[in-house]
């Protein structure tokens, strides 16, 4: 099975660029296709031919490589060690983090995200102050927006809980429960709510039919675009470490 296609982008100029991919087949209906850090993945029902494919393909070829551009500019994510003048986003904005001695707290300046501590020089104390910070933070934000989404489809404000899940958004239990990360407090709101917008969908559809996708193109009509930004987003989220 090919796991390689040649593409050609401007008839008018011939160039054809090698674009390597993983192929899957499966019981879905229809071709998929996802470009994520790791390249371009197709998967496609057992009994389509190969050739419906391959014109599938080059008919998304602009796209295809649009994404891949995208993912091999993001530079690479921050680290956070827990030092003066290292910069962080917070609901989309950068912002610096300033360290200052004294009883433990943090809080939010123009520019800034002050903590401080008795001894600022201690990083585990400091990450430990401003992770635990940013958690308060997007609770405080997110739980709002679940009850506004829940209100929207007729519902009581559904309990809401962090999440530190490394490859999931939120998740919504079978109890009505919405558990959401708290990283999504470093995305810009509008970005944060479809995620969600896509767990207050689940109270009313527990699955990914397509009266779920419906359902959510209700509360938030642009979630395809941002179904994709929103990966592109995480892939580029501060990774919070002690210095070795």
């Amino acid at each position: 099975m090919p796991e390689q296609l040649s593409l050609l982008l401007d008839e008018t100029r011939p160039a054809l660029r090698l674009i390597r991919y993983r192929f899957a087949r499966s019981k879905r209906r229809t071709i998929g296709l996802t470009v994520d850090a790791s390249g371009l993945s197709v998967r496609a029902p057992h009994r389509v031919p190969w050739r419906e494919i391959e014109t599938f393909l080059r008919e998304k070829r602009h796209w295809i490589v649009a994404r891949l551009d995208e993912w091999s500019a993001l530079p690479p994510p921050p680290v956070i060690r827990g030092a003066t003048g290292e910069m962080l986003p917070l609901f989309g904005e950068r912002l610096a983090l300033q360290l200052l001695e004294g009883r433990r707290g943090v809080g939010r300046g123009t520019a800034h995200i002050v903590v401080s501590a008795p001894a600022p020089r201690c990083t585990g104390l400091v990450l430990e102050l401003l992770v635990g910070w940013l958690k308060q933070q997007a609770l405080a934000a997110l739980a709002p927006r679940a009850a506004h989404f829940a209100a929207r489809l007729g519902l009581a404000p559904p309990p809401v809980a962090l999440s530190r899940a490394r490859s999931q958004w939120g998740v919504c239990t079978e109890r009505g429960a919405i558990r959401l990360n708290w990283r999504l407090v470093h995305l810009r709101p509008g970005l944060a709510d479809y995620v969600v917008a896509h767990e207050v969908a689940h109270l009313v559809e527990l699955n990914h039919s397509k009266r779920f996708w419906n359902l959510l193109g209700t509360l938030y009509p642009d979630w395809r675009d941002a179904r994709e930004r929103i990966e592109l987003a995480g892939a580029s989220l501060p990774q919070f470490r002690e210095p070795e």
